[in-house]
């Protein structure tokens, strides 16, 4: 993603919740009980990260896990990054919406 993009997975733990960062994989995951329930895939687009798309686990739905695997993802992006977010996904853009301290992803470094 960025100049560190290849550095080691990036992991955050809540409850039995663990989020990970696949960069090799252009790809974030969530894992419950150590099985993946959801990812978001993005791509790196010069100075934008598309998030392509978000899936959760059938099993899964309708127990916020898209909610923290499009949060998480953010924040990294947030923190370790200075890339403008572009949601393509129909559910990251609808997220973003939903939750107004995100949209500054949206524009900061244009």
């Amino acid at each position: 993603m960025t100049p560190d993009a290849a550095s080691p997975e990036t992991t955050g733990e809540s409850d039995s919740v663990v989020f990970r960062h696949e960069p090799a994989l252009a790809r974030y995951t969530l894992e419950l009980a150590g099985t993946t329930v959801g990812f978001a895939d993005y791509e790196v687009a010069g100075q934008d990260v598309l998030f392509t798309h978000v899936e959760v686990d059938p099993a899964h739905r309708g127990e916020g896990l898209a909610g923290i695997l499009v949060e998480q993802a953010l924040d990294d992006v947030r923190t370790r990054t200075t890339l403008t977010v572009v949601p393509v996904c129909p559910y990251v853009v609808r997220w973003i919406d939903l939750h107004a301290e995100y949209q500054d992803l949206l524009t900061r470094g244009r």
